[in-house]
């Protein structure tokens, strides 16, 4: 924490060469961590945060797991080491099954994907005629059943989240939602149109987002502009007087997200008419 080269060396001496290293940090908690550097082992007594011992000891560069700490709330601890070792196996799963199916999509010229999680046992059997309407078609298939496994636990679907945010994703959603694996049966529809009854099954899914420009991508312009050459400042004189005549009797159209966004107020009549 002080030696010159250490990985965690971001401790610097105040005017006075002394060392504030416990600010932040209870007189209750630095009081129990101090047993570490007489024994090696932490006894966490009742009545002290895991949460807040567990801060400290990230602070202070002491190794949090099984060997150093000891308390009567094992599940509290517990829960620590398992946010510890789900980082680590979502930090595997990521560049081993994830990424590939992004950079996939990526090179198809996609900025999302919405992955679905199947296990090794799922099958998917769609009607080529009658695909599910649900637009399943745009989602992309993983079939781990370690995977699946893992997501079970909203705590660890809670990690899944943190690390895609480091990693610099955003619009991440990852939960559970029913996928249609195979038709059950076919229903006859007055007029002799055919529907297709899927039997759907619940797995998890990840939704996340790279795109940079997300704002303007959801805006559309109606607008259109003309561009020609000009020859002489007669004819752009000219051009000009045309173009505001243009403008005059032909306002721009209004971007169809913008009304159905705007407020009830801003709406003219005639569109709850329409």
């Amino acid at each position: 924490m002080f030696g010159p080269g250490r990985e965690y060396n971001f401790t610097r001496p105040n005017e006075k060469g002394e060392y504030e290293i416990a600010e932040g940090i209870s007189a209750t908690v630095f009081r129990t961590v101090l047993d570490y550097y007489k024994t090696g082992i932490i006894n966490c007594p009742d009545g002290i945060s895991i949460a807040d011992l567990r801060d400290t000891c990230d602070y202070l560069c002491i190794n949090f797991d099984f060997n150093t700490i000891r308390c009567q709330d094992l599940s509290a601890l517990l829960h620590e080491l398992s946010n510890d070792g789900a980082h680590k196996q979502f930090d595997h799963y990521l560049e081993e099954l994830i990424l590939p199916i992004m950079v996939g999509c990526a090179k198809k010229g996609e900025r999302e994907c919405h992955i679905v999680v199947l296990t090794d046992e799922d099958s998917v059997d769609w009607d080529e005629d009658h695909p599910p309407p649900m637009g399943e078609e745009y989602s992309q298939i993983l079939y781990s059943s370690k995977l699946y496994r893992f997501f079970k636990y909203i705590e660890n679907r809670d990690v899944a989240k943190t690390v895609l945010k480091e990693r610099g994703l955003k619009n991440i959603r990852i939960g559970i939602e029913g996928y249609p694996t195979c038709k059950e049966k076919i229903k006859r529809r007055p007029g002799g149109r055919s529907e297709v009854i899927y039997n759907y099954v619940q797995r998890p899914f990840i939704q996340m987002s790279w795109e940079k420009e997300e704002g303007k991508s959801r805006h559309v312009d109606f607008q259109c502009v003309r561009s020609k050459s000009l020859t002489n400042l007669v004819a752009a004189g000219e051009d000009v007087l045309e173009d505001q005549e243009i403008i005059m009797h032909h306002p721009p159209q209004v971007d169809e997200l913008d009304r159905l966004n705007a407020p009830l107020s801003q709406m003219e009549s005639n569109d709850f008419q329409e």
